[in-house]
């Protein structure tokens, strides 16, 4: 990048950066949390109190690398300035380096933060609850399902997002017939929304004796952790609640008491079990956190009575449902039907390299929404 002084695109580099990312509300949100905080008997509920530092530490990290960005731009737009005074010729030009080197990280940051603005549903700085289920095919299809469950494991690992097991069905032979996993951190759920639906795998199957290529399936469901405060309309009597013994891989942590909890939701069908904690108790709380959220979830689609948000877009867990493609024989290409971005490196995509799909999938959704 090469800048000169007196540059005019440059100088309203700030004003442009501050219309984009309108972070306005997530400074004046900030103040009140901030004023809130310094009030006297601040913790006297400490279960508010951590729920009002939570918040503001989210809207900290927001407002983080806007503030940085802002910075950058303004120490480059003093080196240009400081160029434009200088006489001397060498000097002159090492200032102009020093402006075009911070020119180029501001590009950086800038671009992050273009990709972070995409996230702006209502949902998408929520964590997430994310559930991947093996679809027909026996042992193929859970070893895929695995394979997944390994890719979205890598994925939050190299973006600072914090993934545990709620619950685990371990294949009859090999891999996972099903698992349900929290994500959680910044923007959690608008990642993980852009991964709902089926996953279709193309490979030569290291099951079979005969060495014939396969096509194995998995669906992925995402749903927002709703907030205590958010309403949900759950009635005691609507709830069936069955407890079983947790399963596991064995070895001295398999849990020998009925501490799993399988809670079903008459109303609507919805099933949510949970079997990471040892006590019965914790496993009910996340259950039930699980359910809240599965079922604001399905309250909101009945009431825009589009049904085919929730259940459309995942669709029957086979073929012509899939969202993405991944083949690895005869040739090697991960393709996202949705967006038709794609790569020939599928051992980095399997290793949790990702985000050029997500990125393509909330482009293609802010751009809709537009012509909506």
């Amino acid at each position: 990048m090469i800048l000169k002084p007196n540059c005019p695109t440059w100088s309203s580099a700030l004003t442009k950066c501050e219309v984009i990312f309108d972070v306005s509300g997530h400074q004046t949100r900030l103040n009140e949390l901030d004023e809130l905080a310094a009030s006297p008997g601040f913790w006297n509920d400490q279960t508010a109190a951590k729920a009002t530092i939570d918040e503001a530490n989210r809207h900290r990290t927001i407002l983080k690398p806007f503030n940085e960005l802002l910075s950058s731009l303004e120490d480059v737009s003093v080196f240009l300035e400081l160029a434009e005074e200088e006489d001397d010729e060498a000097h002159r030009n090492d200032t102009l380096k020093e402006a075009s080197s911070g020119a180029e990280k501001c590009e950086e940051r800038f671009k992050a933060l273009e990709f972070q603005s995409l996230l702006s549903g209502k949902l998408d700085t929520h964590n997430a609850y994310a559930t991947l289920h093996a679809g027909a095919g026996g042992t193929e299809s859970c070893d895929w399902a695995d394979m997944l469950f390994r890719m979205y494991t890598r994925y939050c690992e190299n973006n600072g997002l914090a993934l545990e097991i709620v619950e685990y069905q371990a294949g009859d032979e090999a891999g996972v017939k099903s698992v349900t996993f929290s994500v959680s951190g910044l923007h959690a759920y608008g990642y993980m929304s852009a991964e709902r639906g089926v996953h279709r795998l193309v490979r030569i199957s290291p099951f079979d004796a005969n060495k014939r290529r396969h096509t194995s399936f998995a669906a992925l469901d995402v749903v927002a952790e709703v907030d205590d405060d958010t309403e949900v309309d759950i009635g005691e009597d609507e709830l069936r609640v069955d407890t079983f013994r947790s399963s596991g891989a064995g070895g001295q942590h398999v849990n020998v008491t009925d501490s799993a909890v399988r809670i079903t939701h008459i109303p609507t069908g919805i099933v949510v079990a949970c079997q990471a904690e040892r006590s019965q108790h914790k496993n009910k709380a996340k259950a039930m956190k699980v359910l809240r959220s599965r079922v604001y979830e399905w309250q909101q689609d009945q009431k825009r009575k589009d049904l085919e948000k929730f259940y459309g877009e995942k669709g029957e867990i086979a073929w012509g449902s899939q969202i993405r493609s991944y083949v690895m024989q005869p040739y090697t290409m991960v393709k996202d039907h949705r967006t038709s971005a794609e790569t020939s490196n599928v051992s980095a995509v399997l290793d949790g390299d990702i985000h050029m799909f997500i990125e393509a999938y909330l482009k293609k959704r802010a751009k809709d929404s537009v012509e909506d």
